[in-house]
């Protein structure tokens, strides 16, 4: 999933492609580096950003969504407001990514019941809050992964209460997200208990804060969000190794990259394991 903001102050690429037509162009040029969603926002959800109206989201985002679907781009929308979700989907849009679980508009569950489209479900605490003091009080946890893997559980027995078909959900256990940098790194060491629910998993970490941190200079400063990259595919890697169904990214190339390299990691181990190995492999083995 490459992610395609049309805003003004996101954290990574805030402005850039602001202008419908670079947007496009943006999102086609994720597509040819292997993307197979682009996921175009019109809000930024960092700590401190200020809403926009529903009129300016739908302004930003609903003909970036339609020019690309019409080309035939797969498209997600991300977006907390089941109006927008609505527009974007009527527009092309294949999948909602929604932050808050669809527990910020309540009208969201109804929507995606009624139209069959794919869901993504993200654990945030605190969803109605922005401030980063605020963000501190909600990050307190016993058992992070524990208490995630529930909340995205019950998270989807509302959906499914609204007469969503849990096929379409997606979960996503919302890394940086009412949860500090140790809370990220517990949740990427045990992505298993989350593939372990069932559903498809979406892990988005790109260029996120807790990798700045974690490849701060000698001065302790973090490093800049452009040369995360790196670190964002190594964590793809990690992703598509445990079973996660999709990487969320800005840069693309190098995380399907590392995607491919896991998977094929992955189906020679499965095949060694069924008992397949060639007698090359067995000679090998054993020196």
């Amino acid at each position: 999933m490459g992610v395609l903001n049309v805003t003004p102050d996101s954290f990574s690429d805030g402005g850039r492609w602001l202008d419908p037509d670079a947007a496009v162009t943006h999102g086609l040029e994720l597509r040819a580096q292997g993307a197979d969603l682009i996921d175009v926002g019109g809000e930024s959800t960092r700590p401190g950003a200020e809403r926009v109206s529903e009129e300016e989201e739908l302004r930003r985002t609903v003909p970036v969504v339609r020019r690309l679907a019409d080309q035939g781009v797969a498209v997600s929308i991300d977006t907390m407001r089941a109006s927008v979700a609505r527009a974007a989907l009527e527009a092309g849009a294949a999948l909602v990514n929604d932050v808050s679980g669809g527990r910020w508009d309540n009208a969201m569950p109804a929507l995606i019941a009624q139209t069959g489209a794919a869901f993504v479900a993200m654990h945030w605490r605190g969803v109605q809050v922005r401030g980063r003091a605020e963000h501190d009080l909600a990050a307190q946890y016993d058992d992070v992964v524990a208490e995630v893997a529930a909340e995205l559980t019950q998270s989807l027995e509302v959906l499914v209460a609204a007469g969503v078909d849990p096929a379409q959900v997606v979960l996503d256990p919302g890394l940086g997200f009412s949860k500090n940098a140790e809370h990220n790194w517990e949740l990427l060491a045990r992505l298993d208990a989350l593939v372990d629910l069932g559903r498809p998993v979406l892990v988005g970490a790109s260029r996120k804060r807790f990798l700045g941190s974690l490849l701060a200079g000698p001065d302790a400063a973090p490093a800049p969000v452009d040369e995360r990259d790196d670190a964002t595919a190594a964590i793809s890697t990690l992703a598509a190794t445990a079973g996660v169904w999709c990487v969320r990214v800005h840069a693309v190339r190098a995380s399907v990259d590392a995607v491919r390299v896991a998977a094929q990691v992955r189906q020679v181990r499965q095949h060694t394991r069924s008992g397949n190995h060639t007698q090359a492999g067995r000679t090998t083995g054993t020196r």
